[in-house]
């Protein structure tokens, strides 16, 4: 059995790897897009070929993937500030209204005026609450879906709940749902739920899930 010591060089040595591997890609990543934008400035008619917006979008999903490798790779490393939660979340909700508006997805949120202030990495918080807002809005029917965020005080900390009205997630996928590399989604990453949780945990938090099939499903996440 590995002890603590151990156990930390590995993490320290897959860090490492992975930051390594992360920046070893996207270098020549960049230049591959950088050279289809000039073809495609020089040949302009090259954009009509059938599978030039095929091969953008692998770019993109690719970079994507950099990018959620390089949040999972950092999400258990914190910079906590003092944060007025209850302000803080109002203005993350307000920066994703427009989108969900343009969607015709309804957003219902109740934030108290007197939840606690916590030390939170503002920037890993949001990110955790993007994630999980996504999918929800990725879940919902359109026209007809239905985002709710509630929040409140629970010991020394806050618990907010994320919920919708979409298409749930079945039993043995949630068995799972938190695993890197996961996903129900066609061009998913598998790592927004991961990473959130890491970051949640990185706060002295959890979260937690609650789904039923056709129904909706409900995230629990505790601040502390």
């Amino acid at each position: 059995m590995c002890n603590d010591d151990t156990v930390n060089e590995l993490k320290k040595d897959f860090h490492y790897t992975l930051s390594k591997f992360s920046h070893e890609i996207r270098n020549p990543l960049t230049l591959i897009n950088s050279g289809l934008q000039m073809i495609a400035s020089a040949h302009p008619e090259v954009e009509d070929y059938e599978h030039w917006d095929d091969v953008m979008d692998n770019l993109s999903y690719v970079r994507e993937l950099l990018d959620e490798l390089s949040a999972f790779n950092n999400a258990g490393r914190v910079k906590p500030e003092a944060t007025d939660t209850g302000m803080y979340l109002k203005t993350v909700l307000s920066s994703v209204k427009p989108t969900l508006d343009y969607l015709d997805i309804r957003l219902v949120t109740d934030i108290p005026n007197d939840l606690p202030t916590l030390m939170l990495d503002r920037i890993q918080i949001r990110q955790m609450l993007l994630n999980l807002l996504k999918n929800a809005w990725e879940a919902v029917p359109v026209p007809g879906g239905q985002i709710s965020v509630t929040a409140f005080t629970e010991k020394s900390g806050i618990c907010i709940n994320i919920q919708d009205n979409g298409c749930g997630i079945s039993k043995e996928q949630l068995a799972s749902i938190f695993q890197p590399f996961f996903t129900t989604k066609e061009n998913g990453t598998g790592l927004g739920l991961t990473i959130s949780r890491q970051v949640a945990e990185a706060h002295h938090g959890s979260i937690s899930i609650e789904s039923t099939p056709g129904q909706g499903t409900v995230f629990h996440i505790f601040l502390g």
